[in-house]
């Protein structure tokens, strides 16, 4: 006796209510993998930000203490309106200093259209246009107490942090305060007799 049943699977396949709900879990999965990545991008572009602004930083420094006896004349850097900046939106003006030789006010001088170029990003350049700088990059130097000098070096961050503290080189130029992002080196000179 030859019994042929018919066997019947309760499931063929999967239904479509099973692949509507795995897309949609998949697709959650991948939003929050791009939401990771661009959150990744703007942690990496506020580090090299950073990392390009200590560079600035330290080079006009260094700059100072090679020519430490016209340290005053650094202190005269202003922009074209009067504000005390080099940088994002500012003009150079050779500084009136009477302190040391006229070679070492050169050098001054020099030194201080170097650093413009550097906060203007002129290290890297693509299609004719500056692009290793930081956003809006701006440096002052100050004069704290006599033979003291702040050195400070700010930029446009890409999200809201806190203000800096104590910086007040290009403040309220960025919109808000807590997008200015600063680092600042403190330079003594000692006296020269």
């Amino acid at each position: 006796m030859n019994l042929n049943f018919k066997r019947r699977d309760a499931q063929q396949g999967s239904s479509l209510i099973e692949v509507l709900v795995t897309l949609v879990i998949l697709m959650l999965g991948l939003l929050g993998l791009v939401g990771l990545m661009l959150q990744s991008q703007r942690s990496q572009m506020e580090s090299y930000q950073r990392v390009q602004a200590l560079v600035v930083l330290h080079d006009m420094v260094n700059r100072i203490n090679a020519n430490r006896k016209v340290a005053g004349c650094y202190v005269v850097t202003t922009a074209a309106d009067g504000s005390p900046f080099l940088g994002t939106g500012s003009g150079i003006v050779a500084p009136v200093c009477a302190l040391g030789t006229a070679e070492q006010q050169a050098r001054a001088v020099q030194d201080m259209t170097e650093w413009n170029d550097l906060l203007l990003g002129s290290t890297e350049q693509s299609g004719g246009n500056n692009t290793g700088g930081m956003l809006g990059a701006r440096g002052c130097v100050s004069e704290t107490t006599p033979g003291v000098y702040q050195v400070s070096v700010v930029w446009q961050g890409n999200g809201k942090t806190v203000a800096p503290a104590g910086v007040s080189c290009a403040s309220d130029l960025y919109g808000d305060d807590a997008q200015r992002r600063a680092v600042t080196a403190p330079l003594q000179i000692a006296k020269l007799s």
